[in-house]
Parts: structure tokens; sequence; C-alpha cells
């Protein structure tokens, strides 16, 4: 018997009948194919578009609203779908019930809309697991310490299940979403990329970072930090198709085990892991800045302050004159605030001149083969330049190298870089 928490999205939950859908793959995985009955947690989002609705009522209700009733409202999207799953898989004749953030409980910390998990009493879902009861619980939601509902911020349901994995020490927990895995790269963009069948933590982390959407940034640094193994599949399959045991998605494990799948032949160790495109980041460059101590600081400290991330950073050979220039980028929906800050601080930081450019994209190879390798950024490098796509800024990380092209070039940059690594898939024998 394996105990394992299932994970549904919004697009999954979007109406009844997917919420059937969803009902029957949830009853095949609670009986395995010998007869072994498995413990079972499901978590929840909101039916699409759902929370969309509940904030726009909060947004005419009270364009100053209270966070602390905001959540109470949007809160209740995932109320709903819980309440709907457990009553379906009654009526399947499967024993079910619907546990509230406040029921279990689930603890935040920090403030209302983006909090964190803290802590989860998991003695009483446990017991109800054990009765044999499948467990449906409301994610991106949880209880303050003084007892108000809290939500955990877009994109928390995922959160919310790797949290009450990690609380019942779950053999793993498997993300449904609307793709049947993690791919080398964006197959609407490279029809020959490939579904992966294992990713590392810190591989899923990056990609999930510089703009792969299968998995919310959060989710995998909880699942590393709490070691809980991850699985994503599709919810859109077949009713007669099997459970996830014997059809697998794409597994978000540890370097360890990564390595022991490798030795036993398993599965090949890739240099790179795949190439993530991100086309919602502005370039911001300031000019003449003063070559001194303390400049830098006096452009990145207000951005911080008002929770603006700033990602790729240059700052050019200083000029003669004792001056530089400085470029970095936003995401594109804080370019106008960074934008009015700057302006705001011209004479204390002393620029010359602010230019942005929003038609810009981030281009990333993730990898973990790149630790014990050479050569990984020259291929890059070389792979763009024979096709002439220019290269305007550079970061790297242990794992990652990242590049800033024109917009325009996103996807002729993604073809090129899928080959050049050679994680193409090979074509078919018919």
């Amino acid at each position: 018997m394996a105990r394992i928490v299932m994970k549904f999205g919004g697009t999954s939950m979007a109406g009844t009948e997917r919420i059937r859908r969803v009902a029957n793959i949830v009853r095949r995985q609670q009986i395995a194919p010998d007869g072994t009955r498995h413990q079972i947690a499901v978590v929840v989002s909101a039916m699409a578009g759902e929370t969309d609705r509940l904030v726009n009522f909060c947004r005419e209700a009270n364009p100053m609203y209270d966070p602390a009733e905001y959540d109470v409202v949007v809160a209740s999207g995932e109320q709903v779908t819980s309440g709907l799953l457990a009553l379906t898989l009654q009526g399947m004749g499967c024993p079910a019930r619907s546990w509230l953030g406040w029921q279990l409980p689930i603890r935040t910390i920090e403030a209302h809309a983006k909090a964190r998990v803290d802590a989860i009493d998991a003695d009483a879902l446990t017991a109800s697991l054990e009765r044999g009861e499948i467990a449906v619980i409301p994610g991106f939601q949880g209880v303050s310490a003084d007892g108000r509902v809290t939500t955990l911020g877009r994109g928390g349901s995922d959160t919310s299940a790797v949290a009450v994995a990690a609380a019942l020490k779950a053999e793993r927990c498997d993300i449904y979403t609307d793709v049947d895995g993690v791919y080398t790269t964006d197959p609407r963009i490279v029809a020959r990329a490939r579904k992966l069948r294992a990713v590392t933590y810190e591989e899923m982390l990056e990609l999930a970072s510089v703009g792969a959407k299968v998995l919310q940034t959060r989710s995998v640094g909880l699942a590393m930090r709490e070691r809980v193994r991850v699985q994503v599949l599709s919810s859109f399959i077949d009713d007669d198709a099997a459970p996830a045991d014997t059809l697998p998605g794409t597994m978000i494990i540890s370097e360890a085990e990564m390595e022991q799948m490798v030795e036993e032949g398993l599965m090949e160790r890739q240099l790179v892991t795949g190439i993530a495109h991100d086309k919602n980041e502005a370039k911001v460059i300031l000019t003449r800045v003063p070559d001194r101590p303390g400049s830098v600081a006096n452009i990145f400290a207000p951005l911080a302050a008002a929770s603006i991330n700033v990602d790729m950073i240059i700052q050019n050979v200083g000029r003669d004159k004792g001056e530089t220039d400085v470029t970095f980028t936003v995401p594109q929906t804080d370019l106008l605030r960074a934008q009015a800050l700057l302006e705001d601080r011209r004479e204390i930081i002393g620029y010359n001149r602010i230019i942005t450019d929003s038609h810009i994209a981030k281009i990333s190879v993730v990898g973990v083969g790149m630790k014990s390798h050479a050569g990984v950024a020259a291929t890059m490098f070389q792979a763009l330049a024979e096709r002439g796509i220019n290269i305007q800024a550079i970061t790297t990380s242990e794992i990652k190298v990242s590049v800033m092209i024109d917009e325009d070039e996103t996807e002729l940059a993604v073809r090129v870089l899928h080959t050049a690594y050679g994680l193409d898939a090979p074509d078919e024998v018919g």
C-alpha cells in the first residue's frame, strides 16, 4: 500500500464533466491492478477562470480592499471544487470527504494573499486515510495564527499539494496538468521535443524560474527542501487508461536518485536537460552612471524595496570620465513602476538617460551535466552566432546559461539550440 497525493489544476476541474473525469482517475488510482488499496489525498484548484472572476468582484466592491477579506472571497473557488469532487466520488461508491484548510489545519505565516505554509497538522487526515477515505483538500489556502483564512498567491495549489505530501510522508505527489510531462522544450515550438522521464529538483527549479510553465517555482523549491518526489502527468486521458503507477509522466527527483537511474540503465544522462524561453521581461539601460562605490546600490535598492525582481545585470566598462552604463532586466509587468522609481531618483543616481525595451526574450539552457562538463556556453554562443542571432546580455548559474535576445528571434533560437545540444527526438521509422 502506498500513500499518494494527487493534485488537479483549474482546467482539469472546469465543470462537472471534467470533475467526473478526475473522479474516475482518482478511483482507479486508489485500487491498484493487483487489488491493493492505496491511501489517496487529492488537492484541487478552483475551476479555470474562477479565481480571476472572484478577484474582479473584490476590486468592484472596494478598490482598496482589505487583504484578509480578499482571501475569504478568493479562497471560495477551491472550496467549491473540493466539495463537488467529494460528492462525485461518493456518487461512485468511494468513501470521500473534503477537508478545508482550517480543518486540518494548514497553518500559514506572512501576509494575506501571499502567505507561506508553515506547518500542517496531519493527524486527523492520516487517520481518515487509514480508514480508507479519500481526502479532498482545496489548494491555495490555509489559516493564519489568528484564525483567519489565508491564500498562498497564484500557483499556490501546487505548493499546497507538495506541502500535504511532505506532511503525510507520501510516496510521491502527482501533479495532473494539461500536459503529459516535462519536455526538452516547448513542443509547440519544436515538434521533435522529447518528454523527459526524470528531471532533478535543481533542473526543474531553474526551468520553472526561466519560463517553463509546467510547475510553479515555489512548489519545486518546497519539494526539493522536503525531498518530495513529484510526478507531472496529464489529466486529459482516456477513461480506460492505466493508473499513474504504470503510465508515468515525468518524475522530479533528487540528483542521487537520478544517478541511480542512470547506473541502472533506466535512462541516459544528458549534458543539457532542456531549453526554456521567457518573453515576459523588459530591458532597462541607465547611461553615464557615475563609476564610484554606491552607485549600483542607489539603482537597485529602491527596486528591491518595491519588490521588483531584477534578473540580468551588466555593468559596462567604465568611460574615460568616470562613468559607466548599467543594463538590467525586470518583469514586463513591473517596467513602468521601475521606470518611475528610477526617474524619481535620477539626481541621486546621477545617470544621464534611461532607455527601455520590452521587445526582448530570455533563452536558457539548463542541465545538471554542466557541473562536470565545459563548453556548454561556448556551444550556445556559437550556435546562435551561426544563425545571426545577437546576444544582448548573459547570465549564468552552476547548471544554467541564459542570454537576452530580440523577441522576434525567440522561436528560431529555441530550435537552433535544441538541435545544437542533440535534444531532437529521432526520426520515426515507418
